[in-house]
């Protein structure tokens, strides 16, 4: 049961254009005193990047970290204690909201906060543009006709699994992308996806780029970075 403290709200913020915030989380985001964000260690967060120009600079506010790649155990011990400012606040009765790019439930980093605060305070959470709708329609291509299967990847799975997952549907999102890309080139060009395959990173933003995919380095692939193979059928 929720208690009497602030509202937790969760609202993704888009892909990285900051008009393509939705009418609901910008008014929530200008009504809240609080607002969280998370990034990595030293580096700037895009989450708070994206909304700069709606910020009054009269909010209190909260950065935080998630470090990726950790065991279980470890990460949930991490994850208890970045958050915990968030929810002095909230325990404090001032609302808060926490920014999230693209949409919160897909791949987001407010998942974590949901599954520790929402049964303690009232949450709503507001859903965003993801980069999964982002990138066909930057790239120009339509992803999926009629009953087309789609599936998303995300890089770091084995070979094996993204090998028996490609085979087996009409289109694919592969994200997360970074270090894995070469691992991810090759096996498109092994099963004779990489004509079809194409590369974008950063989507919508001004550092937007889309390169054809043996003309990308893969030593500068970003994390936000995402190879579409959109389906071959066309009605």
């Amino acid at each position: 049961m929720a208690n009497s403290g602030g509202r937790l709200y969760g609202i993704g913020v888009g892909p990285g254009d900051p008009e393509l915030i939705t009418l609901k989380a910008l008014r929530i985001l200008r009504s809240v005193p609080v607002v969280a964000y998370q990034s990595a260690v030293d580096k700037e967060s895009i989450a708070r990047k994206i909304v700069s120009p709606y910020l009054d600079n009269h909010q209190i506010e909260v950065l935080f970290h998630l470090p990726r790649a950790l065991e279980p155990e470890k990460a949930k011990f991490i994850y208890d204690q970045e958050i915990q400012p968030i929810a002095d606040h909230l325990a404090a009765g001032r609302d808060v909201v926490v920014l999230c790019e693209g949409d919160p439930f897909f791949y987001g980093s407010f998942m974590y906060l949901f599954t520790r605060l929402a049964d303690k305070y009232k949450t709503e959470v507001v859903p965003g543009v993801s980069s999964l709708m982002a990138c066909p329609v930057a790239l120009g291509l339509p992803f999926t006709y009629y009953n087309d299967v789609l599936t998303v990847l995300p890089a770091p799975l084995p070979i094996e699994i993204l090998t028996s997952q490609l085979l087996a549907t009409d289109a694919a999102a592969i994200m997360k992308l970074g270090r894995h890309f070469p691992k991810i080139r090759n096996l498109l060009h092994e099963l004779g996806l990489a004509s079809r395959a194409r590369y974008i990173e950063r989507a919508t933003t001004t550092q937007q780029r889309i390169l054809p995919l043996d003309e990308v380095n893969p030593l500068e692939v970003p994390y936000f970075s995402m190879i579409i193979i959109p389906t071959k059928n066309k009605l």
